[in-house]
């Protein structure tokens, strides 16, 4: 099983799905605060790989909600600027395996890299509930407006 350091912010309901998941695979997690971390341009780029830039970043920040910062607009060198001044424009979670690097959480993807699979059966219901749900978004939906957002403390 594999030792995951997660990068999220804490509170996010669905981070802790995430991590449960995570956990029920038999994976040790190791989580992070993803807005308290002392990010380099460099060591943050090399989570999003061959991605788009507009894939790096947290659709639901209140900056990219307002139309403040249009990720559509932003070039790779901006968009690392603007992270590294406002973490909450990250998408999350980051993960780290090893050497290897990855951000948002693709069931898919992460179940081919690592696995998915419950270690055993009192943790499969579990498991089987939460990879039916949608966990690459925030579980409130997509009406991220909320105060609480603001300040970095989604309990959703």
């Amino acid at each position: 099983m594999a030792k995951v350091i997660f990068y999220s912010k804490p509170g996010c309901k669905g981070g802790v799905k995430q991590k449960v998941l995570l956990t029920a695979a038999g994976h040790e997690v190791i989580p992070q605060n993803l807005l308290k971390e002392p990010w380099t341009a460099e060591r943050l780029r090399s989570f999003f790989g061959d991605r788009p830039v507009v894939e790096w970043f947290n659709l639901s920040a209140p900056k990219v909600k307002s139309g403040e910062v249009v990720p559509e607009k932003v070039d790779e060198q901006t968009a690392l600027a603007l992270m590294l001044k406002e973490p909450l424009l990250i998408r999350r979670p980051l993960l780290e395996v090893g050497e290897q690097r990855e951000v948002g959480f693709d069931i898919q993807k992460i179940d081919a890299w690592i696995g998915l699979q419950a270690v055993d059966e009192s943790l499969q219901e579990i498991s089987d509930k939460l990879l039916k749900q949608d966990l690459q978004n925030c579980s409130h939906g997509k009406d991220h407006s909320h105060q609480h957002h603001k300040e970095g403390g989604c309990k959703h």
